[in-house]
């Protein structure tokens, strides 16, 4: 995708977290919570086992001026929380659509940051987006319940290739239209 002009990422502020852009300090953090296999294996992008220089690889790409996607860390930093907590981003798809896709750390698994984080995200529109998709792997319940209870419809089922299991997995597929 070629852009005519840098776009500027906001900062968004939810109630126990800052959703920010990412930054070259969030690797080690971002490492060490993707080496997990149960996060990687709930994703379809990130690798498992991961590998020498794929955290930089994903920071730089996702802070490049030519970025499809929009990454935002959930850093607690200013509420006596961790910096990382996970990520979330949006991909903008074509006709004012946009794809959310998310993650939390093991640690802070079952606190309702995911949810947090996604209503934050809903709210602020960043990418202006009419319509919001998102998918889950049919064996992580709690992942659709986010989407559910922030407001999204079940679209229907259909799958996708996870590169941690190697595999194509089974999805449910949610949409949020936005005003």
């Amino acid at each position: 995708m070629k852009l005519d002009a840098v776009i500027v990422q906001p900062t968004i502020a939810a109630e126990r977290f800052t959703l920010r852009p990412l930054r070259k300090s969030d690797a080690g953090l971002i490492a060490l919570y993707t080496a997990d296999r149960r996060v990687a294996e709930a994703t379809r992008s990130i690798p498992h086992p991961l590998p020498p220089g794929a955290t930089e690889a994903f920071i730089a790409r996702a802070t490049a001026p030519e970025r499809e996607e929009d990454v935002w860390v959930l850093d607690g930093s200013d509420h006596g929380l961790a910096e990382v907590l996970g990520t979330i981003g949006l991909k903008r798809l074509d006709r004012g659509q946009s794809q959310v896709g998310y993650w939390v750390a093991p640690a802070f698994w079952n606190t309702g940051f995911a949810s947090e984080a996604v209503r934050a995200l809903v709210e602020a529109n960043p990418q202006g987006a009419r319509t919001l998709f998102a998918e889950v792997f049919q064996d992580n319940p709690v992942s659709a319940r986010v989407l559910t209870n922030c407001g999204f419809e079940y679209l229907g089922d259909a799958e996708t290739y996870s590169v941690a299991r190697d595999a194509r997995v089974p999805t449910w597929t949610y949409l949020k239209k936005l005003g």
